[in-house]
This record gives C-alpha cells, sequence and structure tokens, in this order.
C-alpha cells in the first residue's frame, strides 16, 4: 500500500464572484436611491386615497328567451318587445358593457328572435350573443356546410 509522502494544497475560496455581485450591488443601490431623493424634492402633493376595489360587481349578463309562441322573458319574466328594451336601456345606463344573451325557440319562427335582437340594439347593448345548440356531423357530411357552433358574440363562437 502507497503512503503519501508530500503534502495536498490545500483548498481555497475564491472570492472574485461575489465581490463582483456585491459592486453591482452598491451601484444598484445607490443610484436608485438618488432617483428617489430627486421625486421628493418636487413641491407637489399628491391626493392619497385607499383602493377598496370597484364600487360594485358587475352585472350577470341578462338572459333573453323567444319561445317558439313569440313570448318574450327577460331573466324569467315575461315582457314586450318595447319593455324589453326600456329594461335593457335601464340596465346599461347602470352598466355600460351590459352583456345580453338572447335564446330562440329552433322551431319557433326567427322573426321573433330577429325582433328581441332589434330591441337589444335600441337599447343600446354592444355585448351581444345568441345561442346555439352543437350538433354531431352526420356521416358523409363535410364540415364546410352548415353551421357547427355555440353562443355566438360580436367576438366570435363560444361553445355552449
Amino acid at each position: 500500500m502507497p503512503l503519501k509522502t508530500h503534502l495536498d494544497d490545500e483548498p481555497t475560496l475564491n472570492l472574485t464572484a461575489m465581490l463582483d455581485v456585491m459592486f453591482l450591488l452598491i451601484i444598484f443601490f445607490a443610484l436608485g436611491t438618488r432617483f428617489v431623493d430627486d421625486e421628493r424634492k418636487i413641491g407637489l402633493r399628491v391626493p392619497e386615497v385607499v383602493d377598496r376595489g370597484a364600487l360594485s360587481a358587475a352585472p350577470a349578463r341578462k338572459e333573453v328567451n323567444v319561445y317558439r309562441n313569440g313570448t318574450i322573458t327577460l331573466d324569467r319574466r315575461t315582457v314586450d318587445l318595447e319593455q324589453l328594451t326600456t329594461r335593457l336601456a335601464a340596465a346599461r345606463r347602470q352598466y355600460n358593457d351590459l352583456g345580453v344573451l338572447v335564446r330562440g325557440d329552433a322551431r319557433g319562427e326567427f322573426q321573433n328572435v330577429a325582433a328581441a335582437l332589434s330591441a337589444c340594439k335600441r337599447a343600446g347593448i354592444r355585448e351581444l350573443g345568441i345561442t346555439v345548440r352543437s350538433m354531431p356531423l352526420e356521416e358523409g357530411a363535410t364540415t364546410g356546410r352548415g353551421f357547427m357552433g355555440g353562443a355566438t358574440t360580436g367576438r366570435g363562437l363560444m361553445r355552449r
């Protein structure tokens, strides 16, 4: 068994990288402190407020249902077209970005749905959507024909 006859070098700690980082931090904080002092020298007192969030929560999207016989409901209450326009306009005055979702019976006349959409437009509603149900493609059908979608809004399709 060989014996060691010479001494190994003692391990050393290289502090160069740590000193570089320390100098960079000192420079960073020295410059940052200088800018804060310049801001404090401005003779202007800004107002102070307490941030408590929004004054009221955004309302849920209003739902307009158009039934097969032409009956229209707004949030489950029966209304006529004039009442629909009036109530939506009043709700829009309280919250400008109010959204409305129009659902029509598939077996009803589309004219009734179009009248409800027109009433929403007269009330100034900009976030307007219409709901349709997705159907599976029939065998042999191409995707280029027919409409396959969900709730349609001004921004695109949403699956329902």
